[in-house]
């Protein structure tokens, strides 16, 4: 069992709950963390899409409306506390409603957002060629917020036009980079020299010159939206889901989109197909309702 989860358990542990009370959260937040073992994921890593996928697999099982509020309550508790202890800086769990459990999809950028949010760099500065290059390389490959304050100059090929990313218990993928990514890459190498001021491998710093924080990346993902102006809920999940949304909208199979973000199960995928379809209706109707 995960630290953070005997911590949790411990922690609600001492506050004053009923013995019933404590044993249903500490019975869900196992389960759900067998749930994201299960799925090659990191605990501290769950996005929302993990999230509906586990909803999707308590249906399934045929559980009650009540008993999937109830998980979903343990879960949104669980990362509040993983908040608290600063191990996080969002919380995965989207909001269920009863009785109906209204299921609200992530926020997907659309084309031109991204371009909107991938402009707000100011190139004139290391900084903002190093913050360039990093909303590149995420849009580009849809990787995790860790996977890529993780990589390495070892992990990039300019020539071949590819990253290695190491995902959880260090399972390797190769993932494409297009002529976007490569260039910013290429920019960004010539001035990365002046940002290791501690001589570290890694492909990207805080300005200290030390590995970026999850939470350092947020902050940046953040500023460059308000400065967009995009009025729409975005996390560090925001770009990777985009990815995988706007693949589908020009043809990519599932199954290749599921390689590419390192699913260990195509069920978890296959919930970018429910986003793409809600947002291909949407589309066709503000083009084809005269009044809409």
């Amino acid at each position: 069992m995960s630290d953070l989860v005997n911590g949790y358990i411990n922690y609600i542990s001492n506050k004053k709950l009923s013995s019933n009370t404590l044993d249903a959260y500490t019975r869900d937040i196992k389960k759900f963390h067998e749930f994201v073992m299960s799925k090659k994921e990191n605990i501290e890593e769950v996005d929302v899409v993990i999230v509906m996928a586990y909803v999707q697999n308590l249906k399934k099982e045929g559980k009650a409306n009540s008993s999937v509020i109830r998980n979903i309550v343990s879960i949104r508790n669980f990362y509040k506390y993983l908040i608290n202890m600063g191990k996080i800086d969002v919380n995965p769990v989207i909001q269920y409603q009863s009785p109906k459990i209204k299921r609200r999809l992530p926020a997907i950028l659309t084309v031109e957002e991204v371009d909107k949010l991938l402009s707000m760099p100011d190139c004139e500065t290391n900084k903002g060629i190093r913050d360039k290059c990093m909303l590149e390389i995420m849009y580009a490959t849809g990787i995790k917020v860790t996977e890529l304050l993780n990589l390495t100059i070892y992990d990039v090929d300019t020539k071949l036009s590819y990253i290695k990313c190491k995902g959880l218990k260090g399972k390797e993928r190769i993932i494409p980079i297009g002529s976007y990514g490569i260039k910013w890459i290429g920019k960004y190498l010539k001035v990365r020299s002046q940002l290791n001021l501690n001589n570290l491998d890694f492909l990207y710093f805080n300005l200290q010159g030390n590995k970026m924080t999850r939470q350092g990346f947020w902050k940046i993902v953040k500023h460059y939206a308000e400065e967009a102006q995009i009025d729409k809920p975005i996390n560090s999940y925001t770009i990777r889901h985009s990815f995988a949304v706007h693949l589908l909208q020009n043809g990519a199979d599932i199954k290749t989109i599921q390689e590419l973000l390192g699913h260990s199960d195509l069920s978890t995928t296959q919930i970018y197909s429910g986003i793409y379809k809600k947002s291909k209706i949407a589309e066709i109707y503000k083009k084809a309702h005269p009044r809409a």
